[in-house]
C-alpha cells in the first residue's frame, strides 16, 4: 500500500489545485458586465456574420494528438519506477510503444495536422493550343466606336 502512496499524493495535490484555481477565480475575477462582454466574443467584437455549421477537424486532430502523448506519459511514470526489475524486455517493449506513438504522430503532421495557415492554393496549369500564338487577343475600341487591333 505504501507504493502507491506517492500516486495518491500526486492526485490529492492535483485535486487542491484544481479546486484552488476555481475558488481564486471565483473569488478574485473582476465582475462588471457590459453589453461588450456578455456579447458572444470575449473580446467585445460583435460578430458579423453567423459562425460555420461544422467546427474544423483539425481541432479534433490536435486534440487526439494531446491525447495520445498524455496517454504515452502515463505509461512512461510506472515504467521508470519499476524499470530494473523489467531490465531488457522492460526497456524493448517501451521502445517498441514509444516508436508506435512516434509513427502516429508523424503520419498526422505529414496529413497536415499542425498546419494552421492559409490553405495552399496550387496554380491551374493551362494548357496552350497549338494554333496559339504569342499575338493578343485583345481589341480596343477607340472614342469613335471603331475596333482597333491590338499588336
Amino acid at each position: 500500500m505504501s507504493e502507491y502512496l506517492p500516486i495518491l499524493t500526486m492526485l490529492v495535490l492535483a485535486l487542491v489545485f484544481a479546486a484552488g484555481s476555481f475558488l481564486a477565480s471565483a473569488l478574485l475575477a473582476p465582475r462588471k458586465p457590459t453589453a461588450a462582454k456578455s456579447a458572444p466574443y470575449e473580446c467585445g467584437i460583435v460578430p458579423d456574420k453567423e459562425p460555420a455549421e461544422r467546427f474544423p477537424v483539425r481541432f479534433y486532430l490536435v486534440a487526439m494528438i494531446f491525447i495520445i502523448f498524455d496517454i504515452e506519459i502515463i505509461f512512461l511514470y510506472p515504467w521508470a519506477v519499476i524499470f530494473r526489475q523489467l531490465e531488457l524486455f522492460g526497456l524493448i517493449e517501451m521502445v517498441v510503444f514509444a516508436l508506435a506513438v512516434f509513427v502516429s504522430f508523424i503520419y498526422l503532421i505529414s496529413n497536415g495536422a499542425l498546419d494552421w495557415g492559409p490553405a495552399r492554393r496550387t496554380l491551374a496549369t493551362t494548357s496552350l493550343t497549338p494554333g496559339r500564338t504569342t499575338d493578343s487577343t485583345v481589341r480596343r475600341i477607340s472614342r469613335t466606336g471603331e475596333t482597333i487591333e491590338a499588336a
